[in-house]
């Protein structure tokens, strides 16, 4: 049977951690910054969890991760 392809965008944005948790980066900083306090940009350079809900998602987007 052959390999099974890993989707290469999701490649780029999640990391799997061994206990099964899915890590992303936080959305709104790529523009419009001045819009935006000091309070929120601090707290979204932190990453983020994918939700239990739509991590089977990801999983199916990243067979051997």
């Amino acid at each position: 049977m052959p390999k099974m392809k890993s989707l290469s965008g999701a490649k780029k944005r999640f990391r799997v951690k061994s206990s099964g948790a899915v890590k992303c980066k936080r959305t709104k900083m790529r523009h419009l910054q001045k819009n935006k306090s000091q309070k929120l940009k601090r707290h979204l350079r932190k990453g983020d969890y994918v939700d239990a809900s739509d991590v089977h998602r990801i999983d199916a987007q990243l067979p051997y991760a």
